[in-house]
């Protein structure tokens, strides 16, 4: 009856450990694996033990329980520690070896030495064999003592770790807490309550194996980072290289063969033929990554194909060995993002031609209500055409050496902006802006109110645009343009660069125009006269600094106003044409 119960045991332990190995994974703990192994051993020592006929096979077969007793008590205790997250040092783990190992040591000086026993018989009940009257020697005291460390530390950690540990489940140190509670009943309770004929910690063994393949099970499922690759690998959307740091060919799996099918003529631990065209890929992507590992992503095309290649360091534990190469079918996002480009490139044409339409809109608007405007004061027919190129002949010799630092989108807004500058003239009484003489002193100073109402109202008109430099610089023509370098000018009596650059260019462009055109109060003025009255004020109406762009434009100027003399009917039109601005 006795040898039977061994023998049950023993046949379900080593099934158990059977079903262990049949679904056993490299990323299984070693210790879980070592337990698997002890039992078996513990239990065959119970067994041999039972079916002993003398004195010495009993004390041998009890040198084999120790064995796997032993030893199995420390890998129990390491596997909790391990799955309850608690990495001891590598000094601590290898003094616990040592300390089992000396503990084993004790167990083999039975029969020789009173060190571990001092004294046992031999006796055969009921058809088995066993020890009895064991007297224990100082080394079995300190055997015991051992084991109820190793339980004590088991149950601190799974305490510890329910109690203050988020990372690891409650199921699974639940699950551990199990088999090691049976485990301490069967090691100091079983004998009281049952007999000493037999042993309960076969059972407990037995017990803790079925817990343990629990255990993995979940384990594997908590395990994320074991069951993603799992996954990535099962899946078979993911293709993995690897090479040594001396860039020798490690292995790859299915999927990379599929997209390198000549790694399937290269033998492990070689380096890839220098003249293939897997190698020539390989080599260039790891010689940008050693350059600079945060360069680890690139292109790969096969067939119609396209695949993304992630470049990593290939890790053993937390040592870097080598190169690992992850190659995902990127196909489907490629094409998706190619046609979103295609349709963004056709939006951005689209939006580009609706501006460009809703701009050319706005410039034939405001040019309409500059030539509105300008229709009210028959003193200066074509003056806003003619000062808006006057602006545009000046920009162009400013833009040559760009002293000013004036961007191109400025000097865009500013040709666009010069037909406003007058606008304000809309608020003056016809009868003073009409009047074909010259102004009385109190009418001048109705006439000067131009400046600031000319403001008013184009800020009124481009609120809210998008444009915001245009707006400033539309602003500031109308608002400045009369003002003067030396700060006699009006409507605010500004001084020097407190007069924005672009009412200053204004002003040159717009007293130049007034001078040698023809007006109902006065006659045109040659240009030389002109040209004296310019230079003259460079420096008290005018900037000096642009007196340079001013000289280095007047032949332009000359030019062009002689062809509009030519041409010019009074009207604004030039060839039976409105003048383009740009």
């Amino acid at each position: 009856m006795i040898i039977a119960y061994y023998q049950i045991l023993l046949a379900v332990s080593i099934i158990l450990t059977m079903l262990y190995f049949l679904s056993w994974h490299k990323h299984f703990d070693v210790h879980v694996t070592l337990i698997f192994s002890m039992i078996p051993i513990a239990i065959l020592g119970n067994l041999l033990s039972a079916r002993s006929t003398e004195l010495n096979e009993a004390i041998l077969a009890n040198k084999i329980t120790y064995f796997g007793g032993t030893y199995l008590l420390l890998m129990i205790t390491l596997s909790v520690l391990n799955l309850c997250d608690i990495i001891l040092p590598r000094k601590m783990r290898f003094g616990m070896f040592v300390a089992s190992t000396l503990a084993y040591f004790g167990s083999l000086t039975v029969g020789d030495k009173p060190w571990f026993y001092k004294s046992c018989d031999f006796v055969v009940e009921d058809g088995a064999g066993r020890l009895v009257n064991k007297v224990y020697g100082p080394l079995h005291t300190a055997y015991v003592a051992l084991v109820m460390i190793y339980f004590a530390i088991g149950l601190a950690a799974l305490v510890y770790s329910y109690v203050r540990k988020k990372n690891v489940p409650n199921k699974i140190i639940l699950l551990l807490f199990i088999p090691e509670t049976v485990a301490i009943f069967a090691f100091y309770g079983g004998r009281a309550i049952i007999t000493d004929k037999l042993e309960l910690l076969p059972i407990a063994y037995v017990f803790a194996q079925i817990m343990y393949l629990v255990i993995i099970h979940q384990v594997c499922l908590y395990d994320i980072t074991d069951s993603g690759i799992d996954s990535i690998v099962q899946r078979g959307d993911k293709g993995f290289i690897s090479f040594d740091f001396k860039r020798h060919y490690l292995g790859c799996n299915e999927t990379a063969l599929t997209v390198f099918p000549e790694l399937k003529d290269v033998n492990v631990d070689r380096v890839l033929p220098a003249d293939s065209a897997i190698a020539k890929s390989v080599n260039r992507w790891l010689d940008t990554y050693e350059h600079d590992d945060s360069n680890s992503n690139f292109r790969y095309h096969a067939g119609d194909k396209m695949y993304l290649v992630s470049l990593n360091y290939l890790y053993a534990g937390k040592h870097k060995k080598g190169y690992q190469f992850f190659l995902t079918d990127d196909t489907e996002r490629q094409r998706y993002v190619e046609l979103l480009n295609n349709f963004n490139g056709k939006l951005k044409e689209q939006v580009a031609e609706k501006t460009q339409d809703i701009e050319e809109m706005h410039d034939k608007l405001i040019l309409g209500m500059a030539t509105m405007v300008e229709s009210r004061d028959n003193s200066t027919g074509g003056h806003i055409r003619r000062t808006s190129e006057g602006v545009r002949i000046l920009t162009d010799e400013i833009r040559k050496d760009n002293v000013l630092q004036l961007s191109k989108s400025f000097i865009r807004n500013l040709i666009k902006a010069a037909p406003m500058h007058d606008l304000g003239k809309i608020a003056v009484d016809d009868v003073i802006l009409r009047k074909p003489g010259r102004f009385e002193p109190e009418e001048f100073e109705k006439m000067k109110a131009h400046a600031r109402e000319g403001a008013r109202i184009v800020h009124a008109i481009l609120e809210g645009t998008d444009d915001e430099e245009f707006h400033e610089i539309a602003e500031n023509v109308a608002h400045y343009h009369h003002e003067r370098w030396d700060g006699s000018g009006y409507p605010e009596g500004l001084k020097g660069e407190e007069i924005p650059i672009e009412a200053r260019i204004m002003a040159i462009a717009d007293v130049y125009d007034a001078l040698v055109s023809k007006r109902v109060y006065k006659e045109s003025m040659s240009f030389e006269k002109a040209d004296s009255i310019i230079m003259e004020g460079m420096g008290t109406q005018f900037d000096p600094q642009l007196e340079r762009y001013y000289l280095a434009a007047k032949p332009r100027l000359e030019k062009y106003y002689d062809e509009q003399e030519a041409v010019a009917d009074g009207s604004g039109f030039v060839g039976g044409k409105m003048c383009e601005l740009r």
